[in-house]
C-alpha cells in the first residue's frame, strides 16, 4: 500500500494493532538524546504552525503492516490529538493525521539496527522526507556507510534518500540538525540538536529561562 493509498482510505479497524509494547528504551543516553529532540520544539521554537513532535511512538503507516518506530520524528501542520483514552489518538497514524511525518531521527545504540539499510529503506518507501542517523557511541561509525562521521541526514528526492552536506538544513521544515558538544542534564557529551538556519541550537526551556 502506498502512503498515497493510505491517506485515500477510510478510518479502518485497529482493534489488533499494539501501540504500546511496554518495551522499554535502548539506553540512558538514548532517552535523554530523545527528549533533546522533542522539548525545545515545544518550549523554544517559534513556528505560525502546529506541529507534533514525539520520541519513540509507533508511526503506523498502513494498517497491516508493522509501524515504523523512529527515535524522534516530526510533523507539521497537524494537531495533537486531545483524547488519549481513544486507542486512535495514542500513535502516529498517518491515516488519522492525514500525513507522513516530514522528519524521522534514528539514535544508533548498537551495530543490528539497519539504521543504514532496511530501516533507511522502509522511510522512503512511506515518504519521509528527511532521515537522520545519529551514532553517538560510534556503534557503526567506522563502517563503509557512516565514513567516520556520527551524524548523517537524508533527503528524499524521486523516492529515493540523497545524503545531505553540511550545514544539515531541512528546508521544507524550517530547521536544521548539528551535533552540538556540551552538557545536558548532568551529562557532557556529544548530542544532536536542532538548530536555525545560522546554526544557532534550539534552545531547552532550561536554556530559555536562564
Amino acid at each position: 500500500m502506498t502512503p498515497q493509498q493510505t491517506l485515500d482510505s477510510s478510518a479502518p479497524d485497529i482493534t489488533h494493532l499494539v501501540t504500546e509494547d511496554d518495551a522499554p528504551v535502548d539506553n540512558f543516553q538514548s532517552e535523554k538524546q530523545q527528549r533533546l529532540l522533542v522539548e525545545p520544539l515545544y518550549s523554544s521554537w517559534s513556528i505560525d504552525v502546529p506541529f507534533v513532535a514525539a520520541a519513540n511512538v509507533g508511526l503506523f503507516y498502513a494498517v497491516k503492516a508493522d509501524p515504523l518506530v523512529p527515535d524522534a520524528l516530526l510533523s507539521l501542520r497537524v494537531q495533537m490529538p486531545a483524547d488519549w483514552s481513544q486507542k486512535k489518538n495514542r500513535s502516529y497514524f498517518v491515516w488519522e493525521f492525514g500525513k507522513i511525518p516530514e522528519v524521522a531521527v534514528e539514535i544508533v545504540s548498537n551495530r543490528k539496527g539497519q539504521e543504514l539499510g532496511s530501516k533507511k529503506e522502509d522511510y522512503a518507501r512511506v515518504g519521509v522526507a528527511y532521515y537522520a542517523v545519529f551514532d553517538p557511541l560510534s556503534q557503526i561509525q567506522t563502517s563503509d556507510q557512516m565514513n567516520g562521521e556520527l551524524l548523517k541526514v537524508f533527503v528524499l528526492t524521486g523516492g529515493r534518500y540523497r545524503e545531505l552536506s553540511q550545514p544539515f538544513w531541512l528546508e521544507t521544515v524550517g530547521l536544521g540538525l548539528r551535533l552540538w558538544d556540551g552538557e545536558f542534564e548532568g551529562q557532557s557529551g556529544i548530542w544532536l540538536r536542532w538548530c536555525s538556519s545560522n546554526e544557532q541550537v534550539i534552545s531547552t526551556g532550561k536554556e530559555r529561562a536562564g
